[in-house]
């Protein structure tokens, strides 16, 4: 697998202004910050719609659910069309999708298991239009300021998940949850419009990718899943890119799968009402002021130096919980994992280097849904542990030994720093190659 050609961007250390300079860049994050926010209200609405009408919290947390395992199908499935598509069409059109999903929803009164059907086979694309974003960004921005571009997604969408809960509980409240899934389609719409009508026209070869072709060395002649097929074992097959991969996909699922659980440890440690919402809040407040710090203060090396050290940051502080404190010192132990997310930042770049240029779409899906699936596991196998016997601070402090095994794991691979950068325009190898 070829990495993507051209000079090492060095040192040099951009800031969030010039990111924000870039008008294709501002485009798809102000629209991707709505769709995020759209989305946290229609997956909560949709679960309150749930379990209203069949009174089944199982069926509920399948409703809340049901749209993040699909995607890693999706992504081996169609994710050769990220490359292979105008990425116009294809963004915009992933938000008239979603917002007709959500109008159906709201609109049409479907059996619960039709409804979760419907649900399920519109986030088996999802993967595609998020890889023709991500792709359209990588081109956009170059250097530290990609990197910089991926930390203000990261803090916007942390902060627009949280309005978009905060949205949904409201409109929920307000208007009953098939008016708020109404609300969440308009927000659908906005995006879908924005999208059509601000960007510009390319087609496939104008972003780095060659139109018609499968993504990673397929033929043009190959259908849409056999060339996603191919290109996904393409990069999974390619030493570096999987190592990558692994690294951003492990330590958020073991965090994810000790976040699931908090909940459950609020009621078994008999806290006040309430207080659980508290806990749930240092995570994401803990990944905001780390990827602000880490992205805004760091040099790009310095970045990537880090990598390990945040890693364990992430999962050292989980293992406090096998003392089972209280609300004061878990909320620490939560914001101080939190922080450490931001070694994210450090492996973007020898991310970027290591894939293919007419493969980064169906790569950007795939580290997407793959993160997403994950996710959705981790939960799931850590109540499973806690059930098992052990308790949820054990299978809270479980998770975090295993994000510190995961950092170990990196640590045996992952370089201090990236190559210097050569004078020569000759393309470099992989800086995680070695």
């Amino acid at each position: 697998m070829t990495p993507t050609a051209g000079p090492a961007q060095g040192d040099h250390r951009a800031t969030y202004r010039e990111v924000l300079a870039e008008p294709r860049f501002r485009l798809l994050f102000s629209t991707r910050t709505v769709a995020i926010t759209a989305d946290a209200l229609r997956i909560t609405t949709f679960s309150v719609l749930v379990f209203s009408s069949t009174g089944s919290a199982l069926l509920s947390a399948v409703a809340f659910g049901i749209g993040f395992i699909p995607q890693l199908f999706g992504s081996l499935l169609l994710g050769s069309l990220a490359d292979r598509l105008p990425p116009r069409a294809l963004i915009a059109g992933g938000y008239a999708l979603t917002c007709a999903t959500a109008l159906l929803l709201a609109v049409v009164r479907m059996p619960v298991v039709a409804s979760l059907g419907v649900v399920a086979l519109v986030s088996l694309a999802t993967p595609v239009f998020h890889g023709a974003s991500s792709r359209l960004v990588a081109q956009s921005l170059k250097g530290d300021a990609y990197v910089l571009g991926r930390s203000l997604s990261n803090i916007a969408s942390a902060g627009a998940q949280v309005f978009g809960l905060a949205l949904g509980g409201a409109a929920v409240a307000a208007l009953g949850p098939r008016r708020a899934l109404a609300v969440s389609a308009v927000l659908y719409l906005g995006c879908a419009l924005a999208v059509r009508l601000r960007l510009p026209r390319l087609r496939a070869g104008e972003t780095g990718g060659t139109p018609g072709s499968t993504g990673c060395d397929g033929g043009a002649d190959s259908g849409a899943v056999r060339a996603s097929l191919r290109g996904a074992g393409l990069l999974l097959r390619d030493r570096t890119v999987r190592r990558l991969m692994l690294a951003q996909w492990l330590p958020v699922a073991f965090v994810a799968g000790a976040e699931g659980l908090i909940v459950a440890y609020a009621g078994e440690r008999r806290f006040a009402p309430g207080r659980y919402a508290v806990l749930m809040g240092c995570l994401p407040v803990g990944m905001l002021v780390g990827d602000l710090l880490v992205g805004r203060f760091l040099r790009p090396r310095n970045r990537e130096r880090l990598v390990v050290p945040l890693v364990a940051l992430a999962g050292l502080p989980l293992l406090g919980f096998a003392a089972e404190p209280g609300v004061g010192v878990s909320s620490c132990l939560l914001l101080l994992s939190g922080l450490g997310y931001a070694y994210g930042l450090g492996l973007q770049r020898p991310f970027l280097d290591a894939l293919p240029e007419d493969g980064q779409g169906q790569a950007f899906g795939l580290i997407g849904s793959g993160s997403m699936t994950l996710q959705g596991v981790g939960p799931v196998c850590l109540g499973a542990v806690a059930a098992a016997g052990t308790g949820t601070g054990g299978a809270i402090a479980l998770a975090g030994g295993a994000v510190v095994l995961t950092a170990g794991w990196i640590r045996t691979w992952h370089p201090r720093t990236s190559p210097a950068p050569s004078p020569a325009p000759s393309p470099s190898p992989s800086p995680a190659a070695h």
